[in-house]
């Protein structure tokens, strides 16, 4: 997994591919993910949890290697002083990894959903959102961000965070953000932003390299511990369809999620699914979601059996009880491209 990832990772996290070359190489360093309940075992899981101790304590050697935090990173090896670190604070990165689960809220993928639900919002006036695998409820704020699409122009009025976003394609860039009536999240563990020590681990999650999203994120969060956020704690499966009924008393109801289906089972895709389709027999009901088809077969749309790298954005859509689906386009798993079909 370790040697998969750092030849997937290098172009978007050069720090991590080379961390993961050399784990792959050792044993010791790649059995610490053992510490990890079975399905959270994954390279990723083991650089946020060493993350999240250099977040705590930036006086670490290993710090210097990080852009997200010094100015001037060091571009060379970096795997002595990983080693050094995870050797020193092995009782607390064991904690970390066999008590943490990956939890990412990546907000540029709001640059992706806006022009889906602006396109509903249009067919059926204002819409009520439910964003299911929510996090912390960024997502939610979607209204409140100013987006720039290049080429496309400006959405939104100035805002203290800005989403830009390549695009190719007639991509439909709305003239003014959907109207949204109401806007509640569903998590199984929701992250409490008032909370510094939940916030800090979503701050954990994202990769150093990337300093852009790790700055946004910060803004981001800023921005919610102000706004009163509706986040309910609760199941994919058994709790999506009564959130829907609420909000449908409030507007077109709209179900999003953002690479969050790939952390399911197959049956638990399966049953995603068919709960929506039971709605949708019963109520005039939209979905837009931005996975990877290659690890979420059970989803309508594209199959993809040989790239994980890609991400698409696909609106499904129930009127009358009937279904269709639109894959709209593809996209950076991070929002930064929409190539819209």
């Amino acid at each position: 997994m370790f040697g998969e990832f750092a030849r997937t990772a290098d172009r978007r996290a050069p720090l991590y591919a080379r961390l993961a070359t050399g784990i792959a190489a050792d044993e010791e360093l790649a059995g610490l993910v053992l510490a990890a309940p079975l399905t959270q075992r994954q390279p990723v899981l083991l650089f946020a949890c060493v993350h999240a101790l250099l977040l705590d304590h930036p006086d670490e050697p290993l710090a210097r290697y990080y852009p997200n935090l010094t100015a001037d990173a060091d571009p060379g090896d970096p795997l002595a002083a990983f080693r050094a670190l995870c050797h020193s604070r092995r009782p607390e990165l064991d904690a970390l990894l066999a008590s943490r689960s990956t939890q990412t809220n990546e907000i540029g993928r709001c640059a992706l959903l806006l022009p889906a639900l602006a396109m509903v919002a249009a067919e059926a006036g204002p819409i009520a959102h439910l964003d299911v695998g929510t996090s912390a409820g960024l997502n939610l704020l979607l209204g409140q961000y100013h987006y720039e699409y290049e080429p496309g122009g400006p959405v939104g009025p100035p805002a203290g965070v800005t989403l830009t976003c390549g695009t190719r394609g007639a991509v439909p860039v709305p003239p003014h953000l959907p109207d949204v009536a109401a806007r509640r999240g569903l998590d199984r563990a929701p992250i409490d932003v008032h909370d510094e020590a939940s916030a800090r681990w979503l701050e954990a999650c994202v990769w150093p390299d990337q300093t852009d999203r790790f700055s946004r994120l910060r803004s981001a969060l800023e921005l919610a511990r102000s706004s009163a956020l509706d986040v309910r704690r609760g199941d994919a499966v058994e709790d999506t369809p009564d959130h829907v009924h609420e909000l449908a008393e409030l507007g077109h109801p709209v179900v999003t999620n953002s690479w969050v289906l790939n952390y399911l089972t197959g049956p638990q895709r399966s049953g995603y699914v068919a709960a929506l389709d039971e709605l949708g027999s019963r109520l005039d009901l939209s979905w837009a979601y931005v996975e990877s088809p290659f690890l979420t077969p059970e989803l309508p749309g594209p199959r993809d059996e040989a790239s994980l790298e890609r991400t698409v954005l696909v609106l499904v859509r129930w009127r009358g009880g009937r279904r269709t689906v639109d894959h709209l386009a593809d996209a950076h798993p991070h929002g930064y491209w929409l190539h819209w079909r």
